[in-house]
């Protein structure tokens, strides 16, 4: 156990490191170039590189994967922020899309578990220099500093340790179940049923919140495009914020895996990633990625579904409609359900 504990502690000092190296490297290209802002931008470009390359490749992943390898750059957060600064006409209008990694709890604990920090901190940290310099900033990171300093702390971390909390909120029901059915039977030796029907229903009612706060009501989602859904600071992976999004599909989210059922798709100011789910679980997605994927490829298509931001951004989707008139519908809340009626279920059963 000992030996566990100082693994764990082994990695992360390892995680820090590394991430500290990067912005000494950074600042060392700095240096020996005298311009800060060039590699500010050329941080900027190597994400939009790709991004460019990958709609002119079939298996755009494979380059992405390299730049991964060379430890140049973490391949998740270039895609983000080339998705940003490829339509961004100014470099101020990037700013939104780094409040983000600079002031959202998500994008801390989410750095902590990366070699690399988020792309804001390090274009940051050279603006900083570039002032030391003398010299006129790329980025006017003290704009987006102010704004960020703005928004609401009690909902970026209020909303933070709720999402916490609702990550283990089936393991919480469960236990909170057990610890009332063990005081209900100690009270009523009787009931001992209660030892087994409360814990599942506490498993799913909790199991329901979550699903509930997951996957909100998706049938007046908004017309939004990818960009505006990046520029919110408050954005979370867990709490899903329903969108519609008009676009094309541009390739599969792992090109070259005939069976991979996740897509990739872009509209006028970026790309995204969609997330499908089938029915009949791991076996629905291999069968559609296999039959069906292929067929929506460069098809012009409207998709709703739920937002989330991690490094980089992704949909879970729920609904696809093709320009020419083939649907497709995904079902991230259906295992979920049928879950919390078979545990609900077994729960009434034991108690009756």
């Amino acid at each position: 156990m000992a030996a566990y504990v100082f693994y764990i502690l082994g990695t992360y000092l390892v995680l820090y490191l590394s991430r500290t190296r990067e912005y000494y490297a950074d600042r060392f290209a700095a240096e020996i170039t005298g311009n800060p802002n060039a590699l500010s931008r050329a941080l900027i470009k190597i994400a939009y590189g790709i991004l460019e390359e990958g709609e002119r490749t079939e298996k755009p992943s494979k380059l992405i994967q390299g730049t991964r390898a060379l430890g140049i750059y973490d391949a998740k957060a270039a895609t983000t922020t080339g998705t940003a600064y490829r339509i961004a006409s100014e470099p101020e209008k990037i700013g939104r899309v780094f409040l983000w990694d600079m002031f959202n709890p998500w994008g801390w604990w989410m750095e902590l578990n990366s070699t690399h920090p988020l792309t804001g901190k390090r274009v940051r940290a050279l603006s900083t220099y570039a002032e030391q310099l003398g010299l006129d900033t790329e980025f006017d990171m003290a704009r987006v500093v102010r704004e960020g300093k703005q928004l609401s702390k009690k909902k970026l971390y209020g909303s933070f340790v709720v999402d916490m909390v609702l990550y283990a909120a089936e393991a919480v029901g469960f236990f909170l179940g057990l610890v009332i059915g063990i005081s209900l039977f100690m009270l009523a030796p009787y009931a001992w049923y209660l030892i087994i029907s409360l814990p599942l229903f506490g498993f799913g009612i909790a199991l329901a919140i979550k699903t509930l706060v997951m996957f909100p009501n998706f049938k007046n989602a908004p017309d939004l495009d990818v960009l505006t859904l990046m520029s919110d600071p408050y954005a979370s992976p867990l709490r899903g914020r329903p969108a519609k999004l008009n676009g094309q599909i541009i390739g599969r989210a792992n090109p070259g895996n005939k069976f991979g059922a996740n897509l990739q798709m872009k509209d006028a100011t970026g790309m995204i990633f969609l997330h499908y789910a089938s029915r009949f679980g791991p076996l629905g997605n291999i069968l559609f990625g296999w039959l069906q994927a292929n067929d929506l490829l460069e098809k012009e298509v409207e998709v709703v579904g739920w937002f989330r931001r991690g490094i980089a951004p992704w949909l879970d989707l729920m609904k696809l409609h093709t320009d020419s008139g083939s649907r497709v519908t995904s079902h991230h809340r259906f295992w979920s359900f049928f879950v919390i009626g078979w545990g609900n279920c077994l729960g009434f059963y034991r108690h009756s």
